[in-house]
């Protein structure tokens, strides 16, 4: 498994630390085919890395050369690279696009120490931006990626030309109750798929979500299969939001369930210079809903950062 196309020798088992795992070969055996179909759906990476953290070794894709600055994608929680297929073609136009699978959620990457918090979170992206021999990079986080890119800005700014946060949860407004039932609910044991095909939909605006859709079998497998070791997201103090120094474009989706978009707006805007908009009939799954728009957003926002 080590010389695996993809996986990089993964916690099958539950191991002695705390680390996230799949709790059987059979439940790693189908995420791994649910994986494998989702890259297939890709344009094909120009390069495939494996970068040594401190927390494990984390699986980074290159796609296209554009130039420039690069961008960093980083997902949501219980997803991975395969979930940013429609995205890829357009953001790579006009940057060179690297995804990166997150450590301690289900995907290619392999949890070996626990992540105690916050700064813990920044450390890793930051040794995985330096391991992909980048001096910084511009970074996209949608959902729990956009907490994690508002983490890598606070802790480790250096390495962070700027960030661009899709509706990111917990970080300018408390869960809602409505998150919280999702959360719970798709970690239940035994809960049928069609449930957690339910729960996906519901958090995603209403879309269709089956075996029939490659990322939604996806996320869906990793609910069953993988049991993550996260410590809970701890929402940024305005202290924190106001002494960040990178470029911030925050995109927050207005039929969002995950939390008051108002209310995260409102907070958004407190940090300096700060770029931040409310798309009224998006979902939480914005990403998926406006490839096109958010390639294009992201490009005028980019073209004026140095």
């Amino acid at each position: 498994m080590a010389n695996d196309e993809f996986f990089l020798a993964p916690n099958i088992g539950k191991p002695a630390d705390k680390v996230g795992y799949f709790a059987s070969r059979a439940g790693f055996d189908r995420f791994a085919a649910a994986y494998r179909d989702g890259m297939a759906q890709l344009p094909a990476p120009s390069e495939k890395v494996a970068v040594t953290t401190s927390f494990g070794p984390v699986r980074g894709y290159r796609f296209g050369e554009a130039g420039g600055t690069p961008l960093v994608l980083l997902s949501g929680r219980q997803a991975s690279t395969p979930l940013w297929g429609v995205n890829l073609p357009g953001l790579m136009a006009q940057h060179t696009v690297w995804s990166i699978d997150s450590i301690g959620e289900p995907g290619a990457s392999t949890q070996h120490r626990p992540l105690t918090g916050p700064a813990d979170q920044a450390t890793w992206v930051a040794e995985a931006i330096t391991g992909l021999g980048l001096e910084r990079a511009h970074l996209l986080g949608v959902s729990i990626g956009g907490w994690l890119a508002t983490q890598v800005a606070i802790h480790q700014p250096k390495r962070t030309a700027s960030v661009t946060l899709l509706d990111p949860a917990n970080t300018f407004a408390p869960l809602t109750w409505k998150m919280v039932t999702v959360s719970l609910g798709s970690v239940i044991p035994g809960l049928p798929m069609r449930a957690r095909y339910w729960l996906l939909s519901w958090i995603s605006g209403g879309a269709r979500v089956d075996d029939s859709v490659p990322e939604g079998r996806l996320v869906a497998t990793a609910m069953r299969d993988f049991t993550s070791a996260q410590p809970m997201p701890v929402r940024p103090s305005q202290d924190q939001l106001a002494n960040i120094t990178v470029p911030v474009l925050a995109i927050l989706a207005g039929r969002s369930i995950v939390h008051d978009t108002q209310r995260a707006a409102t907070t958004a805007r407190t940090i300096p210079g700060a770029e931040v908009e409310v798309w009224p009939v998006a979902s939480h799954a914005v990403n998926g809903e406006f490839p096109d728009r958010i390639a294009a957003r992201f490009a005028e926002f980019a073209a004026g950062i140095s």
